[in-house]
């Protein structure tokens, strides 16, 4: 497996405060990976360091094969960004704003046609081409931001929290694009986001930061599989004596009942659901559905995080192996 991204141990502290510590990451090419934690964990200056624009106080990291200490200039040149802002001019239209990119990037000029026009057509901007980005949507503003890092056809793409701001429809119109750009071209992504779901269905992997730590890493159903299960119970007669002597049982860790009147137990590791369902139905529980649910992404997330806020011992990678 080539790696677009590999980074051991690197940190970065400023006036004794440590931004990120000792992280080790392993980017597989082509993929696309979420790199997941509140704010302040230290996702953006990861990126900083990648880019060679932070020099790490200690650690290494390789990007595209190149060394960011000694290399970054030359990774750069490889790389497209996209970050806090979207670097559009306003008062220019779509393809000026993309035709003064792709100058910039030393393209010829029937390059720089042919590609501005597949772009464009790729994120559904072609018909709009000739008018000003200031009356652009913030999504399509988003989106044209997207095919401008995507102009020079880089090898990796740096995205930090490219849906931010943006309505349900935009935004799920900005990750198609994304997805669809990134799987076609064969771009590495490497991707920032608050937003779990989002991670969840375009992301090939997932890595989980708190405060400059790696809590997590691998695929997402992998990271999902160190939640815990749940039986969710549709049923009529639950009393509150039921629900503590359920609680008593080995089987469950913990027990509530969600908007819609379900009862949700939280199951220990390899409990068996049937004790539980006749436990029910000999008190006069008539149960209606019974089902197992996995832990979501975002549940297992907010696990983590709380995990460690609370200092107790952290996530090994999903893929078994101890962080380097």
């Amino acid at each position: 497996m080539t790696l677009a991204v590999h980074t051991e141990g690197l940190s970065r502290r400023f006036d004794g405060v440590t931004a990120l510590d000792g992280l080790n990451l392993a980017v597989p090419t082509g993929s696309i990976f979420g790199f997941l934690g509140p704010n302040g964990a230290g996702k953006t200056t990861t990126i900083r360091l990648l880019l060679g624009l932070l020099e790490p106080s200690s650690g290494n990291a390789v990007v595209l094969g190149r060394d960011v200490r000694r290399e970054s200039q030359a990774i750069r040149e490889q790389v497209g960004v996209l970050l806090d802002s979207d670097g559009l001019y306003e008062r220019l239209t779509a393809r000026q704003n993309l035709d003064f990119f792709a100058r910039v990037a030393r393209l010829s000029k029937g390059e720089r046609d042919a590609r501005i026009r597949a772009l464009l057509e790729e994120i559904d901007l072609w018909d709009r081409r000739d008018d000003p980005v200031a009356d652009f949507s913030r999504g399509m503003k988003q989106k044209l931001a997207l095919a401008r890092a995507f102009l020079h056809r880089p090898s990796l793409l740096f995205l930090d929290e490219p849906t931010a701001g943006l309505d349900t429809p935009a935004a799920v119109g900005l990750r198609s694009e994304l997805v669809s750009l990134a799987r076609e071209e064969g771009v590495t992504v490497f991707l920032t986001t608050h937003n779990l779901l989002e991670a969840e269905r375009v992301c090939d992997r997932v890595a989980v930061i708190r405060q400059g730590k790696l809590l997590a890493e691998g695929p997402p159903e992998a990271i999902r599989g160190g939640g815990k299960r749940k039986l969710e119970v549709t049923a009529t007669g639950i009393r509150p004596a039921l629900v503590a002597r359920l609680m008593n049982t080995p089987e469950v860790i913990g027990a509530d009942v969600d908007s819609e009147g379900r009862l949700i137990l939280a199951l220990a590791d390899g409990a068996e659901t049937a004790p539980l369902i006749r436990l029910m139905v000999e008190t006069g529980v008539e149960v209606s559905e019974a089902r197992i649910a996995e832990a979501s992404l975002e549940e297992t997330f907010l696990a983590l995080v709380d995990e460690d806020l609370n200092g107790r011992s952290r996530v090994e990678s999903a893929s078994g192996e101890h962080p380097r």
